[in-house]
C-alpha cells in the first residue's frame, strides 16, 4: 500500500488510510441510497484513466468485492482496456456478521443452503419479482444486500411465496463496525419493526431458522415473552 498512487476508496475505510502512502491521491467514490458520487461507468473511466498514465490504484471496497460489489465489472472493463488487476478477497457482509452474532450460514438440521440476494432492483423492470422466485425453501438460508428501502415490498414477495410468519430474522446496521445496530423479529412483523427502529444502510438482511441459533435471538425471544419488544444493540467505538 505504500507503492499506491490513487486510493478510489468508500468511507468504511478511513481507518486505513494510515497504511497508505501519504503522497497517493484520495477519491472518494462511495455509494448510498439517493447520493452516488459517481456513474458506475464513470469509475470505470476514472480507473483507466490513472492506470493509463502509469499510476497504481488501490480500489477499496467493503467486504468482498464480487458479491454484490460491481468488482466483477470494473475488472472485465480494466481487462479488456489491458489493465493488469489483483484481487485480494475479502469478508463478505454475510460471513461477517454471522460469525459476529453467531449465525451459521449452514447448520446440520437447519439449513443445507444459503442464497445471496439483491434487495435493490431498477424501477423499470420485474427483476425484483423474478429473484424471489423458489427463494421461499425451509432449509434455505435468505441474506438480502442492500434490501432496507425495498423491506415492505420484499416481505409482501417473500410471505406471497410461503414464508412462514413466525421465521427468525435481523437486519443489521454498520455489521462488525463501530456503531453497529441489530433488530431481531419474527417476519411477520420484521419491517415494522425494523421501521420503528429507525436502521439506516448499509443494512443487511438475515431471514431463516439459523437466526435462533444466535445467543441473541435467544435473548430476543425471552424479553418477547415479557415485553414484546424488539432487542436492539448499540457497540460504541
Amino acid at each position: 500500500m505504500q507503492n499506491i498512487d490513487l486510493v478510489a476508496c468508500f468511507h468504511f475505510f478511513v481507518m486505513l488510510l494510515d497504511f497508505v502512502n501519504p503522497s497517493a491521491r484520495m477519491i472518494y467514490v462511495g455509494k448510498e441510497k439517493g447520493f452516488h458520487t459517481r456513474k458506475q461507468e464513470d469509475i470505470h473511466d476514472l480507473l483507466f484513466q490513472f492506470a493509463e498514465a502509469g499510476g497504481t490504484i488501490l480500489r477499496l471496497k467493503g467486504g468482498d468485492p464480487y458479491i454484490f460489489g460491481r468488482g466483477g465489472e470494473e475488472l472485465e472493463y480494466l481487462e479488456k482496456k489491458g489493465v493488469e488487476v489483483t484481487c485480494i478477497p475479502g469478508i463478505t457482509a454475510a460471513s461477517g456478521i454471522g460469525a459476529e452474532l453467531g449465525i451459521p450460514m449452514t447448520h446440520r438440521g437447519v439449513a443445507t443452503s444459503v442464497r445471496y440476494i439483491t434487495g435493490h432492483f431498477r424501477e423499470d423492470g420485474d427483476e425484483f419479482e423474478d429473484s424471489f422466485q423458489g427463494a421461499v425453501d425451509k432449509n434455505t438460508t435468505l441474506v438480502i444486500y442492500m434490501g432496507l428501502s425495498n423491506l415492505s415490498k420484499l416481505s409482501e414477495v417473500l410471505l406471497r411465496h410461503g414464508l412462514p410468519t413466525d421465521t427468525p430474522a435481523v437486519a443489521v446496521e454498520r455489521g462488525t463496525l463501530p456503531g453497529q445496530r441489530i433488530v431481531f423479529s419474527e417476519f411477520g412483523e420484521f419491517p415494522q419493526k425494523v421501521e420503528e427502529s429507525g436502521l439506516t444502510s448499509p443494512t443487511l438482511l438475515i431471514i431463516g431458522q439459523v437466526v435462533a441459533l444466535s445467543k441473541k435471538w435467544q435473548q430476543f425471544m425471552a424479553e418477547a415473552e415479557t415485553k414484546r419488544t424488539t432487542v436492539t444493540e448499540d457497540i460504541t467505538a
